[in-house]
């Protein structure tokens, strides 16, 4: 296991696979990546597959594919079984719009992918189209092929959205209870987005959660997320996602990231200690000195809010596992 200055495990490790992406969601983050300092470069599937091994041998099991939309890349499938094939691999997700979910998710789910997020800001086709020029039929047969593949649990992404999708939040939870998935709602956060987006769009859940905790017949906190609570409604289940802008987040992040060109991120909030991973690596870098870089990103990372950080320092158990 890699514990960084700040006493933080790494245990999960997000992947951009592609910038690239089908549908124009105006609050989406990317990542934390920005888009127009990145080269035009992107990573093989094998070279993919090389840092997520590295990356599980150093303890970090928990890994995420996401975009852009992962499933443009056609070598996804071959990418996944890659992965899936590493021993050490706790779990293997992917976050995608939804709308080429439904040709390929059984054969995502036979490669060796486990579970699926699916962004669905909306039920009413009209509106879908409107906001991300997308097709919201293809999106509710992904979701539905899902379920059916086996990939569980199907997590449904919803950011609500100011003079959206407010009001369908109820519809919502109800759609996802009745088709076998879990619902996550999700407040929009200002990170990667044009300010007068976020203003524009920007909804408080600080109401609709003082009902959900009136209203439960039972409460989850999830300790490992940053005490995110998940409410047992009399109409379905709800995880609600506040904003990460908070000492609560930083302080439990497990994460890094690697942007769709080949750069490690120690932290979503910013841009200027990226660390190049793929350089080396083309360069003829062995395995032991891609580690050290994973292990130097770690040296970087400290939380974006914080309060009473303790002095950097670094540990690096190779040989652990975490569980």
């Amino acid at each position: 296991m890699i514990i960084d200055g700040f006493g933080r495990p790494v245990k999960n490790l997000r992947i951009s696979l592609t910038q690239n992406c089908n549908l124009s969601c105006p609050y989406c983050h990317r990542e934390g990546e920005d888009a127009s300092n990145s080269s035009l470069r992107q990573m093989a599937s094998e070279e993919i597959v090389r840092l997520i091994k590295i990356a599980i041998n150093l303890g970090i099991g928990r890994i995420k594919l996401t975009g852009g939309e992962p499933l443009l890349r056609r070598d996804i499938l071959t990418i996944v079984e890659g992965i899936a094939a590493h021993t050490g691999l706790q779990d293997l997700s992917l976050t995608t719009n939804g709308t080429l979910l439904a040709p390929v998710a059984e054969d995502l789910h036979s490669r060796g992918l486990q579970r699926v997020n699916v962004t669905l800001p909306t039920l009413r086709p009209s509106v879908y189209q409107k906001l991300i020029n997308g097709d919201l039929k293809s999106v509710l047969q992904g979701i539905e092929a899902a379920v059916a593949s086996g990939l569980h649990p199907v997590k449904i992404n919803m950011v609500a959205l100011a003079g959206v999708n407010e009001q369908e939040i109820p519809e919502m939870i109800r759609y996802v209870q009745e088709a076998g998935a879990l619902l996550q709602l999700i407040e929009l956060e200002p990170i990667n987005l044009e300010k007068t987006c976020f203003e524009q769009y920007h909804f408080s859940l600080e109401a609709i959660e003082a009902d959900f905790q009136e209203r439960s017949l039972n409460i989850q906190v999830r300790k490992d997320m940053q005490n995110r609570r998940i409410y047992y409604l009399p109409e379905g289940r709800v995880e609600v996602i506040r904003p990460i802008e908070n000492t609560e987040f930083c302080s439990h992040c497990t994460r890094i990231r690697i942007t769709s060109d080949g750069k490690l991120k120690p932290c979503l909030m910013v841009n200027n200690n990226l660390v190049d991973v793929l350089t080396p690596l083309r360069e003829g870098a062995t395995d032991t000195d891609l580690a050290e870089i994973f292990t130097e990103t770690c040296r970087r990372r400290e939380p974006f809010y914080r309060k009473n950080a303790s002095p950097p320092r670094i540990e690096v158990e190779p040989n652990s596992r975490v569980h």
